[in-house]
C-alpha cells in the first residue's frame, strides 16, 4: 500500500466514524506514524509502507476512530508556535485561544516597552497571571512572545500544573516562570500584583457536558470543563477577585462561549469594571472580553 492509498483508505474509514476532517486526520496520523512532517506526504505518494507501518497506522486510525483527540495520539499539538505536550489532565488547547494570548502578548510587549522607555532603575519586568493554567499553553506563548515579562501560571490540579511546568521546559521559558498550585487567587500573596489577568477558565454549563462531543467530555478533565449551572461561575469569581491582583494600569483578559458575551459583560460591570472590548474570533464570534477597573 502506498502513502496515498493509505491516506485515502484511513480518511474513508474515519468518515464513516464520523470524524471531522477525516482527510487531514489521517494525514496527520500517517505523518506521525512516519515521522515525517505532514507536508512531505506530498512528495512521497507513492512510496510504499512496509507492514510494520502499516500496522502501526492501522492502530493509530482505529484509536481515532474510536474518537480518542488527534493530539492525545500524537502527544503534542502546536500553540502559536510552540510545541504544547497534552494528556488526560488538561484541556486540549483549542485554535481559538490563540487569539487571546495574542492579545495577551501585544498588551505586554507594550507594556514592557513604556517601562523600557521610563529607564527604571531597578528595571521592572512586565507581569502576567495566566488563570487556570491547563497545560501552560497561554503562559508559554505569553513568555515566548513577550522576552522579557514575567509570567505566573496558577490551577488547582497539581497534576496540569506538572504538565505546564514540563512544556515550559520544553519550550525553554520556565526561568521566567513560576506555577502555582491554587483554588483561586488563595495561593497570591497580599500586594502581589500583575499587569495582565488572563484566563480561559471552564465555561460549560454543568448540565450540558455530556452533549459534547466524544473528544472532549469523554477526554478532556470535567473540572476543566465545568463552569457551574450556568457556566459562568469562573467569570463571576474572577470579577469579584481579580481586582486587587491587577496594578491600577493593568488588563484582565478572559475567553468565553458561543452565546455568553452579554451575561458576562454584565457579570464585570456589576462589580464595577470598565468593559474595553468583546474582541470576536476569527469565525467573528464573540469570543473574548477585555476589561480594567
Amino acid at each position: 500500500m502506498t502513502v496515498l492509498e493509505a491516506i485515502q483508505k484511513s480518511a474513508d474509514f474515519l468518515a464513516k466514524k464520523g470524524v471531522e476532517s477525516a482527510r487531514l486526520n489521517a494525514e496527520l496520523l500517517l505523518a506521525h506514524q512516519l515521522k515525517l512532517p505532514r507536508m512531505k506526504l506530498y512528495l512521497n505518494f507513492d512510496r510504499g509502507l512496509t507492514a510494520a507501518e502499516t500496522d502501526g497506522l492501522r492502530e493509530l486510525v482505529k484509536r481515532r476512530s474510536a474518537r480518542e483527540p488527534l493530539q492525545h495520539i500524537t502527544g503534542s499539538t502546536s500553540f502559536c508556535g510552540c510545541e504544547i505536550s497534552v494528556s488526560r489532565h488538561a484541556l486540549v488547547p483549542r485554535p481559538e485561544t490563540e487569539l487571546l494570548a495574542e492579545l495577551g502578548w501585544k498588551f505586554l510587549q507594550g507594556r514592557a516597552d513604556r517601562l523600557a522607555s521610563q529607564d527604571a532603575q531597578p528595571r521592572v519586568p512586565a507581569t502576567a497571571l495566566d488563570f487556570g493554567a491547563g497545560t501552560g499553553c497561554i503562559a508559554i506563548a505569553l513568555a515566548a512572545k513577550c522576552s522579557t515579562a514575567r509570567i505566573t501560571a496558577l490551577d488547582i490540579a497539581p497534576d496540569a500544573l506538572a504538565l505546564a511546568r514540563q512544556n515550559a521546559a520544553l519550550n525553554k521559558v520556565a526561568v521566567r516562570m513560576e506555577f502555582l498550585l491554587s483554588d483561586g487567587f488563595a495561593a497570591l500573596s497580599e500586594g502581589n500584583q500583575f499587569d495582565l489577568i488572563i484566563s480561559n477558565p471552564p465555561y460549560i454549563a454543568s448540565a450540558e457536558i455530556e452533549t459534547l462531543d466524544p473528544e472532549v467530555k469523554d477526554y478532556d478533565p470535567r473540572g476543566a470543563l465545568d463552569g457551574g449551572p450556568d457556566g459562568l461561575d469562573f467569570y463571576r469569581r474572577l470579577a469579584a477577585e481579580a481586582k486587587s491582583f491587577l496594578i491600577p494600569a493593568g488588563k484582565i483578559m478572559v475567553e468565553f462561549g458561543d452565546g455568553q458575551a452579554d451575561a458576562i459583560r454584565s457579570i464585570f460591570t456589576a462589580q464595577k469594571w470598565i468593559v474595553e472590548t468583546v474582541q470576536e474570533d476569527y469565525s467573528h464570534r464573540a469570543r473574548i472580553l477585555i476589561a480594567r477597573f
